[in-house]
């Protein structure tokens, strides 16, 4: 069975940059479609992004557009989430996903 992993995530300031991870130790995540999901406080998970397995296509949730980009490195079998200009509004359980398969997810804080 597919187990994905995420990391990368913690505490910033307002402004400021994290790199999340995915990886699916023992697996190869090349044949999958990924994406990344976030799950706030009270809030329903909600689609950030995601990439096609050869990375050509990529699609972003409007509220991240031009401040998240996706990637994948197919050699080093990881998925990234690079997260640029962060708000407290981004504070949320990041979560990647391949096909019906869940991570654990990595908590992501935006603080002053």
């Amino acid at each position: 069975q597919l187990q994905l992993v995420e990391s990368g995530g913690g505490s910033v300031q307002p402004g400021g940059s994290l790199r999340l991870s995915c990886v699916a130790p023992g697996f190869t995540l090349n044949y999958y479609n990924i994406a990344w999901f976030r799950q706030a406080p009270g809030k329903e998970r909600e689609g950030v992004s995601c990439i096609s397995d050869d990375g050509v296509r990529a699609s972003y949730a409007d509220s991240v557009k031009g401040r998240f980009t996706i990637s994948r490195d197919n050699a080093k079998n990881t998925v990234y989430l690079q997260m640029n200009s962060l708000s407290p509004e981004d504070t949320a359980i990041y979560y990647c996903k391949a096909r019906s398969y869940w991570g654990q997810g990595t908590q992501v804080t935006v603080s002053s």
